[in-house]
């Protein structure tokens, strides 16, 4: 999973970025402090891993990873190359989602590239910015299929009918998320990058006083949720500064630290939780003596598929995979003794795999 960090210049994504990944971006109280984009990648959180790992004593553990990229803040005028321009937003074209982190506490010491803290307007300034960079690639696209359609290819003048009525969509201000279109023209629309393509999570970056108290009695809180509710995206309130101090600690601490601030988990770990619930995601286990490991799947993705993940042999000459729940599996406390019970399953090629699954392929080729 590959999520994009965007927002205007000092809301706090380099803080964040240097939080996630335990440093390394540089974070400065001027605009476009982040020249170059800053990449990590970082562990899922998976306390599953840790108890299969108690279980079996392996020689390693792998959990499943997330990349982050962070880019150099949007201004106005970004799409048409003010501030760094579009060569930033093509850093992120690739990502499975964007993560918009927007400013939503008040400090006196760092600067507002628009003088004030507005979390609706800046939502918007960023957002239209992703589209006008947008209609630039669909402007593009119809060009391209218009000059086949020359030849006579209908399918060329269907496919230019379609980016028409992307573009005239995209005029209107809208995201590119938010066209309505059929599954086939879905597909098509997915071959093309579009950054307001993107599903979204905010992140409402708020001073750790206001992350403590009421949220919904927040208004800039609620300016972000009233938007992000609009668009059908998920908001994950965030404190930058608190996300820093606890990244270096130890599990131990960080847990000791975080309740004192009235928060059960870190911010990462929401984060990342609403990532894999906004694009469908779920991990399934492998567990020996070599290794203990999740996989990153989409929901309703087939045993073979997901034997896949790991190597293309293993789809390819798929026969079944053995298949024990994680919970049955911690509660009969061996894999022998879940088999004893029955509750080790023989899936063929017809399985969706379920969250949690610890999974054993068979294949041959």
């Amino acid at each position: 999973m590959k999520l994009g960090i965007v927002g205007l210049p000092n809301v706090g994504k380099s803080t964040l970025f240097n939080a996630i990944v335990g440093g390394g971006a540089q974070s400065a109280n001027y605009p476009f402090c982040t020249i170059e984009p800053n990449v990590g990648v970082v562990a899922v959180p998976d306390q599953r891993l840790d108890r299969l790992a108690e279980l079996y004593k392996p020689d390693k553990v792998t959990p499943a990873v997330v990349e982050f990229v962070d880019i150099a803040g949007l201004v106005k005028g970004a799409s048409k190359g003010e501030g760094l321009g579009n060569k930033f937003l093509s850093h992120i074209r690739e990502v499975d989602a964007v993560v918009h982190v927007v400013r939503c506490f008040e400090d006196g010491d760092i600067i507002h590239v628009d003088g004030s803290v507005g979390p609706a307007r800046d939502i918007q300034t960023v957002q239209l910015e992703l589209i006008l960079s947008d209609m630039d690639l669909v402007e593009r696209r119809v060009d391209r299929c218009l000059k086949s359609a020359k030849s006579g290819d209908k399918k060329m003048l269907a496919e230019a009918d379609l980016w028409k009525r992307v573009r005239a969509h995209l005029e209107e201000g809208k995201t590119a998320l938010s066209f309505p279109c059929t599954p086939e023209e879905a597909e098509l629309l997915g071959e093309v990058p579009m950054l307001s393509g993107k599903p979204v999570i905010y992140a409402a970056n708020m001073s750790e006083a206001d992350l403590a108290g009421d949220l919904f009695q927040n208004p800039r809180y609620r300016e972000v949720e009233e938007l992000a509710a609009a668009e059908g995206a998920l908001v994950i309130p965030i404190c930058g500064r608190l996300e820093e101090e606890v990244a270096g600690m130890d599990q131990e601490d960080k847990m000791l630290f975080l309740r004192e601030a009235g928060l059960e988990e870190s911010g990462l770990d929401r984060l990342i939780r609403a990532c894999y619930a906004l694009l469908g995601l779920i991990s399934y286990l492998t567990a020996g003596k070599p290794e203990v490991r999740a996989w990153t799947i989409t929901k309703g993705t087939r045993a073979p598929q997901a034997a896949g993940k790991i190597h293309s042999d293993f789809e390819r000459g798929f026969i079944r995979a053995e298949v024990v729940a994680y919970d049955d599996l911690m509660a009969c406390g061996s894999l022998a003794a879940a088999k004893e019970k029955g509750l080790v399953r023989s899936e063929g090629k017809e399985y969706v795999m379920q969250d949690g699954d610890v999974v054993l392929f068979r294949f041959n080729v």
